[in-house]
């Protein structure tokens, strides 16, 4: 399968998981392209730089999201400097 029809199917299968869930390990994202992991990272590093997926990165684990999905798009500057 083409490198487009891949990240055409990891975003549609993304959208159709949004409501219960916005953060994916990469290994949800190998097997919704049903690719081993080494053409899967190249596909998700694309995307990545193309702004089809942004990374999340707790320190420890790292998840992939779409743009602007999930509660962490409006709350980048959390954990800031409002002490009220």
């Amino acid at each position: 399968m083409a490198n487009e029809e891949l990240k055409q199917k990891v975003v549609d299968e993304l959208k159709k998981k949004s409501s219960s869930k916005t953060k994916f390990y990469f290994n949800d994202l190998a097997k919704i392209m049903d690719e081993k992991p080494r053409a899967a990272k190249k596909v998700v590093n694309e995307m990545v730089s193309e702004g089809m997926l942004s990374f999340w990165s707790s320190g420890s684990t790292t998840m992939y999201t779409l743009p602007g999905m999930g509660k962490q798009a409006g709350a980048e500057g959390e954990g800031g400097d409002k002490e009220e």
